[in-house]
C-alpha cells in the first residue's frame, strides 16, 4: 500500500442533518457512515425498501437539492501528547462542494472528489468537527437530465444514463477520519522518471512533501526481490541501470520496484510506494500515413495503435463504468481479476463516471492491465467560463498528480463523445485545451486524445440487428475502423436477478413503463432497447415465458460479442483496439450491453468473450448468425496469434455439429504463423441439411495438440417451413 509508513486511525461516530439551504439551523440528527453517502443514510433512517427492487429508486428524487450537515467530536487524549506523534483528520474527497469547520471556524472549501486535506488538530483546540455539502450543481436552466452536468466536474452518469438511474449522491469518498501519525512524516511524494531510447537505463527524480521537522530526505529502490538497487536524495536524480520493465500480463512481467522514503532520525521508511518503468506512446498503423489519398491532402487520422516498450500491442479490453451509485470503497480486486481472466490488457474509465480510486491502478499495477483514463466530461458541451475551467483546471491537476505514477496508466483522454453533433466540442474548446495543456506539463511521457471517439475510430454499433435486417456479424465485417473503443450487444440479466429487480406483479409479460422501464428494460436508448424483443421475436418467435427470454438474449449476446472481438482482432493491424461497451453495471439491470450483471456476476457472454481474446485461437469469419435449412452454410477458417512468437505450422479440423450428427467439412494444414499475426485459411461450404427438433447447429474448429486454441459457434437453424426469418427489416424507432 502507497503512503506513510505507520498510522492508526480512531473509530468515530458521525452525525448528520438535512438542511433546507446551507444557512440553516440543523435540528434531527441521524446516524451516519463515513465515507459514504448521505441517500443511503436518510433512506436507512427512514426505513425505506431496498432501492434496488421496483422503482423504489424513485425516492431518492430531489435529495440532491438539500444541504447536509456532518458532524463529529475530534478524540482528545493525553497519551497523543507525546511528541513524536500527531493526530491528524484527513478527509480524501467530497461529492461534490463542501465546507470543512473545526471548533466553529471554515478550515477549507473543498470541490469534487480529487480533492484531499490533511489538517493537524493536536493542539488545534476545536472539538468538534463539522462538514457542510452544499446542494448538488446543476445548470440552470436545462432539463432534467445529463446537461444539467455541463458546467461541473461532478460526473454526469448520477444524472441519468441508459444504463443508471438518475440517482445524484452527495457524500463524502476515500479515506475519512482521525489518525495517529508520526510527527515527522511524508504528507505526498512522486517519482518521475525517463527511460532511454533503447530501454538500457532509466533516470529517476524522486520528490516529497513533509512536516518541516523531517530533515533531508533520501530514498531507496527495491527490486522485486527486496534488495536495494538504487540510492538517491530526493530532489536528486539518480540513474539506474538494466531497469525490468513493467509490461502487461499478456506479453511479459508486471514488474515493480518498491520506493522507500527514509529521514536521518527513523530507522524504518516513512513514506513508501510501489513504481514501474513503462513507456507508452500511440503511434501510427502500418501505411497509417496513406491516408487521405486525395487531394485536398490534409491530416492523416490520428494515431490510435498502442505501442508498450516499442512494442504494438493489439488491445482486447472493455469500458469500465462506476461499481456502484454512490462512490464508495469497493474492493476493485474481483472486478480487475476478471478482466485478467477475460484476457482483456486495457481498462477504459469513461468520462461520464469518477476516477477510479488509487487503490484500482494499485491493483492494475499489481495485476498488468492498463488503464485508458478520461477526464469527468461526458456528451455535453461545456462550456468557456472562467468559473467552469477553474473548477476543471484544479480537478485535472489533483487527478494527475494522483494517477501519473502508476506504470498501468496508458493514456489521458479530454472526455466521451465531445465532437459529435450532440456535445459540439471541437479542438479549439478551452477545457480540452486546459486538459492538453495541463497533461503536457504534469505528465509528458503519457499520451493524451481530446475525446473517443476521433477521426477513423468506431463508437457502435450497440444491437444485434440494425434497421437494414443486418446483424453484427455483417456490422463488423463490413467496418473498417483504426479501433473500436466502444460496441455493445445487449444481453437480460439471469432469470433470477430479473425477479429480484422486478416484482411479481409485474415480472411477465415484460412491458413499457413501470419497473421494467426503471430498469432499463424499455425506453433506455430506444424505445425498445434493451430487452429487444422485437429482435428477439424477430429471430425466433414470440417468447412464451421469462426463462425462453433470457435464455434467447443471452444467446445473441454471447455469439454477437464473441463476432466482433475476433472480426476486430482479423482486422489487425490496422485495427488496433477491441474495448466494449461495457464492462460491468452499478446497479441491477434488467437488461444491457454488460458483460458482468450487478454487482459483477459474470453473464455468458463474459464466458464466449473470454474465449475470442485467448492469445492464440482458431476462428471463423461467419456471414450470419441465422441460417435455414438448405442454405449453403459458409465460413472462412482463420488463426490468431496476439503473442510475440511464432507459431509453427498445424492442422484444424472443421465440422458441423447438429444434435447427436456431426460433418466434418475439412481439415487444414496451415503454414508458420508469425508474431502477433493473423493468417487467413480456406473457406468451408455445405448445405444445411432439414432438420425437425434443433433450433441451432454448431460450427466447430478442433486444433490438434491445441486444445486450448479450440473455437466453437453456436447458430441458429430454422426449418425451410418456419415463418421466423432473418430476411425482414426492422424499424427503429426513434430516440425518446
Amino acid at each position: 500500500m502507497d503512503g506513510m509508513h505507520t498510522t492508526t486511525s480512531f473509530p468515530t461516530d458521525w452525525q448528520l442533518a438535512r438542511l433546507k439551504d446551507i444557512q440553516a439551523t440543523p435540528s434531527g440528527w441521524i446516524p451516519a457512515e463515513v465515507p459514504g453517502c448521505v441517500q443511503r443514510d436518510w433512506a436507512r433512517d427512514r426505513g425505506w425498501p431496498d432501492p434496488n427492487c421496483g422503482q423504489n429508486i424513485r425516492l431518492y428524487d430531489g435529495l440532491e437539492d438539500s444541504a447536509w450537515l456532518y458532524r463529529t467530536k475530534v478524540p482528545h487524549d493525553r497519551e497523543l501528547t507525546a511528541q513524536d506523534q500527531r493526530l491528524v483528520f484527513l478527509l480524501g474527497g467530497v461529492d461534490h462542494h463542501a465546507e470543512v469547520r473545526l471548533g466553529g471556524r471554515q478550515i477549507a472549501d473543498l470541490t469534487g472528489m480529487e480533492s484531499r486535506l490533511e489538517w493537524d488538530v493536536t493542539n488545534d483546540g476545536g472539538n468538534t468537527l463539522e462538514i457542510l455539502l452544499h446542494p448538488v450543481p446543476k445548470r440552470h436552466g436545462r432539463p432534467g437530465d445529463r446537461s444539467q452536468a455541463s458546467a461541473t466536474t461532478k460526473p454526469a452518469v448520477s444524472y441519468g444514463w441508459d444504463w443508471h438511474p438518475r440517482f445524484i449522491p452527495q457524500g463524502l469518498t476515500g479515506t475519512v477520519g482521525f489518525f495517529l501519525c508520526p510527527a515527522v512524516r511524508v504528507t505526498d511524494a512522486d517519482v518521475r522518471y525517463e527511460l532511454s531510447e533503447d530501454f538500457s537505463c532509466v533516470r529517476l527524480w524522486v520528490t516529497a512533501q513533509a512536516t518541516p521537522d523531517a530533515g533531508a530526505l533520501a530514498w531507496q529502490l527495491h527490486d522485486p526481490e527486496g534488495i536495494c538497487v538504487l540510492r538517491g536524495v530526493v530532489g536528486e536524480c539518480a540513474v539506474l541501470s538494466s531497469p525490468r520493465l513493467w509490461w502487461t500480463h499478456d506479453h511479459g512481467e508486471p514488474t515493480l520496484y518498491r520506493l522507500e522514503i527514509h529521514s536521518p532520525d527513523s530507522p524504518l521508511p516513512i513514506w513508501q510506494m510501489r513504481i514501474g518503468f513503462r513507456r507508452v506512446r500511440l503511434v501510427m498503423p502500418p501505411d497509417g500515413w496513406r491516408e487521405p489519398s486525395r487531394f485536398p491532402k490534409s491530416r492523416s487520422l490520428p494515431p490510435i495503435t498502442l505501442e508498450l516498450n516499442g512494442r504494438p500491442l493489439f488491445v482486447k479490453g472493455t469500458n469500465l463504468v462506476p461499481s456502484d451509485l454512490c462512490p464508495s470503497p469497493v474492493d476493485n480486486e474481483p472486478l480487475i481479476n476478471l478482466a485478467r481472466e477475460a484476457h482483456f490488457n486495457l481498462l477504459r474509465c469513461w468520462g461520464g463516471a469518477a476516477a477510479p480510486s488509487s487503490g484500482f491502478f494499485q491493483a492494475c499495477d499489481r495485476i498488468g492491465i492498463l488503464v485508458w483514463q478520461e477526464f469527468p466530461l461526458a456528451c455535453n458541451l461545456y462550456p468557456d467560463s472562467l468559473e467552469y475551467l477553474a473548477e476543471l483546471t484544479a480537478h485535472a491537476l489533483l487527478l494527475v498528480r494522483r494517477v501519473r505514477r502508476h506504470p498501468s496508466l496508458a493514456l489521458w483522454c479530454g472526455g466521451n463523445e465531445l465532437f459529435n453533433s450532440w456535445s459540439r466540442m471541437t479542438d479549439q474548446s478551452l477545457a480540452l485545451r486546459h486538459l492538453n495543456r495541463i497533461c503536457l506539463e504534469e505528465d509528458p511521457g503519457t499520451p493524451f486524445l481530446p475525446t473517443s471517439p476521433m477521426e477513423g475510430m468506431g463508437h457502435g454499433d450497440y444491437r444485434f440487428l440494425n434497421e437494414h435486417g443486418q446483424d453484427v456479424f455483417v456490422t463488423f465485417q463490413n467496418a473498417s475502423n483504426t479501433a473500436y473503443t466502444e460496441f455493445g450487444c445487449p444481453g437480460p440479466a439471469s432469470v433470477e436477478a430479473i425477479q429480484k429487480m422486478i416484482p411479481n406483479d409485474e415480472l411477465w409479460p415484460p412491458c413499457p413503463g413501470g419497473s421494467w422501464e426503471t430498469h432499463h428494460g424499455f425506453g433506455a436508448w430506444e424505445q425498445k432497447h434493451w430487452l429487444c424483443l422485437d429482435v428477439l421475436e424477430h429471430y425466433f418467435g414470440p417468447c412464451p415465458d421469462l426463462e425462453t427470454m433470457v435464455a434467447r438474449g443471452q444467446w445473441l449476446q454471447a455469439e454477437g460479442y464473441r463476432g466482433i472481438y475476433e472480426e476486430a482482432r482479423r482486422q489487425w493491424p490496422q485495427c488496433s483496439m477491441a474495448l466494449n461497451w461495457c464492462f460491468n453495471e452499478p446497479w441491477p439491470c434488467a437488461s444491457n450491453n454488460s458483460l458482468l450483471s450487478w454487482p459483477h456476476d459474470p453473464k455468458p457472454a463474459y464466458f464466449t468473450v473470454s474465449e475470442a481474446c485467448r492469445p492464440v485461437i482458431a476462428s471463423a469469419r461467419i456471414p450470419r448468425f441465422q441460417w435455414r435449412c438448405g442454405d449453403n452454410f459458409t465460413a472462412e477458417i482463420w488463426m490468431l496469434n496476439d503473442t510475440v512468437r511464432q507459431l509453427p505450422q498445424g492442422e484444424i479440423e472443421v465440422s458441423l455439429r447438429e444434435g447427436e450428427r456431426r460433418l466434418e467439412l475439412l481439415r487444414w494444414h496451415h503454414q508458420d504463423i508469425g508474431a502477433q499475426a493473423s493468417l487467413r485459411g480456406p473457406s468451408v461450404h455445405c448445405s444445411l441439411p432439414e432438420v425437425t427438433t434443433s433450433d441451432c447447429f454448431v460450427l466447430e474448429l478442433i486444433v490438434q495438440d491445441h486444445p486450448e486454441r479450440n473455437s466453437s459457434y453456436c447458430l441458429s437453424l430454422i426449418p425451410k417451413s418456419s415463418p421466423t426469418s432473418c430476411a425482414v427489416p426492422i424499424t427503429p424507432e426513434l430516440n425518446r
